[in-house]
């Protein structure tokens, strides 16, 4: 058992300057997958030695996506380490080897945080989104659901149920997406409504996107070039400019 505050500082650490330098990093197997189970920022963190040790050191997780999967709640997309736990996310869901519902339950899910979710980071989620499309074609019935929202009285997606499995997620479709094209940020609504469109098979590079911050954005309106925008139509005679205000009879904006 380590206090909270060390925990973070070795995983932070534990990746790339601890395993590559050990005999055995197998050894580091029971640590990880305890400091996985404890959940929110150090499940997190846990999540890169987890990736050397399955990918290069054979390590068998059998609830692995269960818990990835329990680690989706709204805090996900403010945390510190938010770029870090979706680029190996998207790791994680890059096989084409993993069922429908699983992934299915992935893009559902991510979708129903996303409704409370910062703009910056829902310019990062809709892309990484319709990637998983690309990768799991059988995926798209979510999109192109005959009918779509219209014809369900509700939502047969279960967000409460811990098993990916059980979420029903294969079932439902992403009105929530749908609804993020009515988002007050004209970015935001511009990149959701990609999903009425046809998905060109070329993945969208996230990279970029996994830092991007809302003072980023912020400025990045700031720097704008205003257009003007003609407001009145009758050129201004008076106090209140109409041709025949008697106002403009009296007084004048001279």
């Amino acid at each position: 058992q380590l206090p909270t505050g060390l925990y973070k500082k070795v995983l932070v650490i534990l990746h790339d300057s601890v395993l590559p330098y050990m005999n055995e990093p197998t050894l580091m197997m029971d640590f990880l997958t305890v400091a996985y189970g404890i959940g929110g920022a150090i499940s997190l963190l846990a999540l890169n030695g987890l990736f050397i040790l399955i990918h290069q050191h054979n390590l068998e997780y059998p609830d692995f996506y269960k818990k990835l999967y329990s680690l989706l709640d709204p805090s996900i997309y403010h945390v510190k380490y938010r770029a870090r736990f979706f680029h190996l996310t998207d790791l994680f869901l890059s096989s084409s080897h993993l069922p429908a519902y699983l992934v299915a339950a992935f893009i559902k899910r991510l979708s129903r945080l996303a409704l409370t979710a910062p703009p910056e980071a829902l310019l990062m989620i809709i892309p990484f989104i319709c990637n998983l499309f690309r990768r799991h074609p059988a995926c798209r019935v979510l999109v192109h659901r005959p009918g779509g929202p219209a014809d369900m009285s509700e939502d047969p997606y279960v967000m409460e149920q811990e098993e990916p499995s059980e979420s029903r997620a294969l079932e439902s479709s992403l009105w929530e997406i749908q609804s993020l094209q009515n988002h007050y940020h004209p970015d935001v609504a511009k990149a959701a409504a990609v999903l009425n469109q046809s998905l060109s098979e070329i993945e969208d590079d996230i990279s970029g996107l996994l830092e991007l911050s809302a003072y980023e954005l912020f400025d990045k309106e700031v720097k704008k070039k205003a257009v003007d925008v003609a407001l009145e139509f009758e050129q201004v005679r008076g106090l209140f400019g109409k041709k025949n205000d008697i106002f403009a009879e009296h007084f004048s904006l001279d």
